[in-house]
């Protein structure tokens, strides 16, 4: 569900260490590529803190550069800060067309909301407990539970199964409108559209949230829309308008 805008863009990626865990830099960068190209990668925080030491290795690998932040104050975080000034200095003085911030924290809502002010596109990445007003303020957010589940799952979720995904009222009334707003005078729907017209009401709408790689594959898993592969085109209709 990558618009054209989104090709090619110079991007900014900021992560907060204390919000943010070594295991899904991986995928989180791999997912950053399909944006955009990284020019710079900055990470934050007080690096003489034991708790940020599996970091390290990762940070050499991947060529991303740690940026010292010392703990003025025990339970302030100034590491927000640090990383909130850094996105401001960049916002005005780098050729950056989005910023990429990677954290579950919501103290980046504003930032977030002053970067698109500026008409920049800004790509959240945090775990599912990120507070929704830091999600809505992006113009899309990737959960990074996509990426890695533990080492016992290994990467990616768990589909979930038709019963579950038919009974989520706010996935089932997403896909309904999307197609409804996407759709021809028959009722079927490119699902290419209907994706990205679920992102714009959405910015957290991921099929991976559900385990499945695909908008397709999620769609057939639910059961209740009808679904027509012409060429390299998938159509969508709802299952309630097969009669029409």
């Amino acid at each position: 569900m990558t618009t054209q805008r989104e090709n090619g863009q110079a991007l900014a990626v900021l992560i907060d260490a204390d919000n943010a865990r070594p295991a899904i830099i991986e995928g989180l960068l791999a997912e950053i590529a399909k944006f955009g190209v990284a020019n710079v990668k900055r990470i934050y925080g007080d690096w003489t803190t034991p708790n940020l030491g599996q970091w390290k290795a990762v940070l050499l690998e991947h060529s991303i550069q740690p940026i010292q932040q010392f703990r003025y104050t025990t339970g302030k975080n100034a590491t927000d800060s640090a990383m909130i000034i850094d996105a401001m200095d960049l916002l005005y003085t780098g050729p950056f067309d989005g910023f990429c911030l990677v954290s579950s924290d919501s103290d980046f809502t504003r930032l977030a909301s002053r970067i698109r002010e500026a008409g920049k596109m800004v790509y959240g990445f945090g775990e599912q407990k990120t507070p929704r007003p830091f999600v809505a303020a992006c113009d899309r957010f990737l959960y990074t539970e996509v990426f890695t589940s533990g080492p016992a799952d290994g990467p990616g979720l768990k589909p979930r199964s038709n019963s579950e995904l038919r009974s989520d009222a706010r996935l089932l009334l997403l896909l309904r409108a999307a197609i409804e707003a996407s759709s021809d005078e028959n009722g079927w729907a490119n699902l290419g559209p209907v994706g990205s017209n679920i992102v714009k009401q959405a910015p957290d709408f991921d099929p991976r949230n559900y385990g499945y790689n695909k908008l397709s594959d999620l769609v057939t898993a639910i059961g209740l829309f009808t679904i027509e592969r012409q060429g390299k085109s998938i159509l969508v209709k709802n299952e309630r308008q097969k009669g029409k």
